[in-house]
């Protein structure tokens, strides 16, 4: 991301310095110093964490070594008795089932399937580095066009989406959520132009929003929360008959490219939605009143010690622990090996002062989200964005109600991290209008982020010792 100063003067064609834009004011200065910092952040974490830590990593891994077994010659992907991630699309899986392949053909081993997994899991980390670094960078590109900007430059987005802990554990593991990221970050370009050309059925705009349609699908199943929006907004929606045919072309393409997988599911299983545990049906009794509304003994532990078990089964405290923190202990609190991770003792500890700050971060960015939808309320671009968060959030919500389970461990905000994306982009709009109507209380505010975000920076980071492999 470093490199995001001198990529947006490509970007632009300018063919002259201007100094006013690119002068190393206070915003710029961050932006570049939380550039760098994330660099480092990605490289220290690929250097400290090995993705069969994470979660449901032997799963995961069983998935690429099953599918990676019959490459290239057979695409064969995995059944239930082989894996109980069998329900995952497989684009997730496709880079690092490529590295075993590349490597079980150069080293020599008597057990190729064991020996190659530590070097497609740091492949697949620095693989999905660079996915991270093009998501944001994309993401900065839309920004740019949506705020009629001359800069690529976005301090106010950039420091907001880098506040979030679970994105560094996110793509520190083998799984589809990053992909999700990375292609939701060309939907929403996508999005944008298409509204902004009035849904004129371009054959290059349809058909590339077709294929990431089908990217998402074959990414993860959360993905399909983002696609209800736009069939919802329709009925909203003053072009409809343009924007009806340019969906509906889109998402033919889509549904060509990707429903071979949902169609083997049904298949095999009787069901598009195969999972790994059998549904309990929505109902809210399936659920104790404690996972709604914290109990006030559980409470407690939200600013003290918000680590695993303690928030047991608190849907909201556990989302809130596990996005700014690590609740379930599987990066910065290392739970399931207490002798090896750094700071055991103090970790808890120092997750309930992230926690605490981090109230005041969580306030900025809602605020900051209410008053972009009050200001474009009739803005389509708007309107999607905040739909997409309404659907993902409540959609994970009926799913943990669902598929209940005693100590709550299907609540992870990885699960949908493409609903804070979502909040934090919206956010992003007021921040940067702020810098142009109200300069110092801007700046304070950047300030404030800096100092939260510096604060929590060792929840940024894997605390497994450098080269840790269990």
């Amino acid at each position: 991301m470093v490199f995001c100063l001198v990529l947006s003067n490509k970007i632009e064609n300018v063919n002259k310095w201007n100094m006013k834009t690119y002068n190393l004011n206070f915003s710029n200065f961050v932006f570049l110093l939380i550039s760098i910092s994330t660099l480092y952040i990605l490289i220290y974490n690929i250097l400290h964490y090995n993705p069969i830590l994470g979660y449901d990593a032997e799963a995961h891994f069983g998935y690429v070594d099953y599918f990676s077994r019959y490459l290239p010659n057979e695409f064969r992907l995995p059944s239930e008795n082989d894996t109980r991630e069998f329900f995952n699309p497989p684009l997730g899986y496709l880079v690092p089932s490529l590295a075993q392949v590349i490597c079980r053909n150069i080293i020599d081993s008597n057990n190729f399937l064991v020996e190659c997994q530590p070097i497609y899991g740091k492949v697949s980390q620095i693989f999905q580095s660079f996915m991270y670094i093009a998501t944001i960078s994309i993401n900065l590109y839309t920004l740019k066009l949506f705020n009629k900007s001359n800069s690529f430059v976005n301090a106010g987005y950039l420091l907001i989406i880098s506040l979030f802990a679970a994105n560094y554990r996110t793509f520190s593991m083998i799984r589809g959520e990053p992909y999700i990221l990375f292609f939701l970050s060309l939907f929403l370009f996508i999005i944008y132009k298409a509204e902004s050309t009035d849904y004129v059925l371009n054959l290059k705009l349809v058909f590339s929003a077709g294929v990431i349609i089908s990217c998402i699908a074959l990414s993860r199943q959360w993905g399909f929360l983002l696609f209800f929006p736009l069939v919802f907004l329709l009925f909203f929606q003053h072009k409809k008959k343009q924007y009806f045919k340019f969906w509906l072309f889109s998402s033919t393409i889509g549904a060509l490219f990707s429903s071979w997988f949902y169609i083997g599911l049904y298949q095999k299983y009787g069901t598009l939605t195969a999972f790994n545990m059998k549904s309990e049906g929505f109902s809210f009794s399936n659920q104790k009143l404690s996972f709604y509304i914290p109990n006030i003994e559980s409470l407690e532990y939200l600013f003290t010690k918000p680590i695993r078990p303690n928030l047991d089964n608190q849907f909201f405290s556990i989302l809130y622990s596990d996005l700014w923190g690590d609740y379930w202990g599987y990066f910065v609190f290392t739970s399931r090996h207490l002798d090896i991770g750094r700071n055991q003792l103090l970790i808890g500890d120092y997750l309930a002062r992230v926690n605490v700050i981090s109230v005041i971060t969580s306030l900025i960015i809602l605020s900051f989200y209410f008053l972009v939808l009050q200001k474009y309320k009739s803005n389509f671009f708007i309107k999607y964005l905040n739909t997409a968060v309404v659907f993902s959030l409540v959609g994970y919500l009926l799913f943990a109600i669902s598929f209940p389970t005693s100590s709550g461990d299907s609540i992870k905000s990885t699960y949908i991290i493409q609903a804070f994306h979502l909040m934090a982009f919206i956010a992003s709009i007021y921040f940067y209008n702020l810098k142009k109507t109200n300069k110092k209380l801007y700046n304070l505010l950047l300030s404030t982020l800096v100092i939260i975000y510096f604060h929590n920076f060792q929840s940024y980071l894997s605390h497994y010792p450098y080269n840790f492999l269990p």
